[in-house]
């Protein structure tokens, strides 16, 4: 199959393009062509200043994750964790505080305050019920920037089509994943970006190791409760994880609490909602 490489800012300028260009058939959002292509210069610009990184697109048609990246949803194995919590202050190791997250800016009034990972009653804190699902993790990835879909996302997030909404609003928070520690499995939800970086999909979504930090290369963050159901060390250890979808994740103490938890949504509505769909 023969490969046609294009300009990276072009592959990303293209990719929306298709993406949010209006259909002549069905109804579009935007009044007139010229309001749709001041639209489209807007996000060329934004692509030229930020450079993101991008991938090659083939001849024969887009190209998905899947095939890009070999088998559905794979181990990624024996990578450093470290615990994070929401509420977190700055310290050394941890430069921007956890009060509130890559994607929500009231994170911990949305919880219900701080989650102590010493102050706990189980796998929930000591002092009130969390309203948001205390089963949480971060990855080194955040698929909107500046209000607006980074132009690599379409391609290289398998569920990014089924999953998308508008521009900017992210296909990845509150996604589940499986987190594996010796002989246990635990499943969590990602609802914020780190450690340190937000820009690795090649390690989130392909086969790249995480970069290097000041926390041993640390490429996963996981919450009190994650660390305690699966009794890692205090604050570091060494998972492996892999991206679930819905259907695949059994009962345990991540379906109790949470207004964002796929599980309490479907008992209070009685309905089946997926991971991968539109949430």
């Amino acid at each position: 199959m023969r490969v046609l490489k294009l300009p990276p800012i072009l592959i990303g300028v293209l990719a929306l393009l298709l993406l949010f260009a209006p259909a002549s058939n069905a109804e579009s959002p935007y009044q007139s062509s010229s309001d749709f292509a001041k639209y489209a210069q807007k996000l060329r610009e934004s692509a030229l200043l930020k450079m993101e990184p991008t991938v090659q697109v083939q001849t024969s048609g887009r190209s998905s994750s899947l095939s890009m990246f070999g088998s559905r949803y794979p181990w990624r194995e024996n990578i450093v964790t470290t615990v994070f919590w929401i509420g977190e202050g700055t310290t050394a190791r941890n430069p921007t505080h956890n009060r509130s997250s890559s994607w929500d800016p009231d994170w911990v009034g949305k919880y219900g305050g701080v989650d102590h990972p010493d102050r706990r009653n189980g796998f929930v804190p000591v002092s009130f019920v969390p309203g948001q699902n205390p089963f949480y993790c971060a990855l080194p990835y955040n698929d909107v920037t500046r209000g607006t879909t980074k132009p690599e996302a379409s391609f290289v997030i398998p569920w990014f089509k089924k999953a998308f909404e508008k521009v900017g609003h992210s296909v990845c928070k509150g996604r589940w994943i499986a987190i594996r520690y010796k002989s246990r499995v635990c499943y969590a939800q990602w609802e914020d970006c780190g450690p340190f970086r937000t820009d690795h999909w090649q390690y989130v979504f392909g086969n790249e190791r995480p970069k290097s930090n000041i926390n041993g290369g640390a490429g996963l963050d996981v919450s009190p409760a994650v660390r305690d159901y699966l009794g890692m060390n205090k604050s570091q250890d060494v998972c492996d994880w892999k991206f679930v979808d819905f259907n695949e994740i059994p009962h345990g103490p991540w379906a109790k609490y949470g207004e964002n938890n796929d599980f309490v949504l479907n008992a209070r509505g009685g309905t089946a909602r997926v991971a991968s769909g539109k949430r």
